[in-house]
């Protein structure tokens, strides 16, 4: 057995768990937060069996999309503020990090 763990885009979590119950996989959604945005991210807990791994993997990859998102960029530490002018870049958001673990013993109660 394996514990998947995705950390995907709030705004993509619907979906995805739409889609893993349509599938017939159990998971579990958890709020967080990322450390560069410090904006709200979904992490999402799936218990799966070995031979299923790769087919949530995919589907994980098939809805959660890495998008462009304009931002300002940040005051500088410890510089000249008074002269600083934020400005606009364009980043990439979303996506998902996939890890996949071992389990060595799985109950349901």
């Amino acid at each position: 057995m394996k514990l998947v763990v995705a950390v995907i885009q709030d705004k993509d979590s619907g979906k995805l768990l739409e889609a893993l119950v349509e599938d017939g996989f159990k998971a579990t959604k958890l709020a967080s937060t990322g450390g560069f945005l410090k904006a709200g991210n979904t992490t999402v807990l799936i218990g799966v069996e070995d031979n299923k791994t790769q087919q949530v993997v995919k589907l994980i990859k098939k809805i959660c999309k890495a998008r462009e998102k304009t931002v300002t960029t940040m005051s500088p530490i410890g510089g000249a503020v008074e002269s600083y002018v934020p400005y606009p870049v364009e980043i990439v958001v979303g996506g998902a990090t996939i890890f996949v673990l071992d389990v060595d013993q799985f109950e349901r109660v």
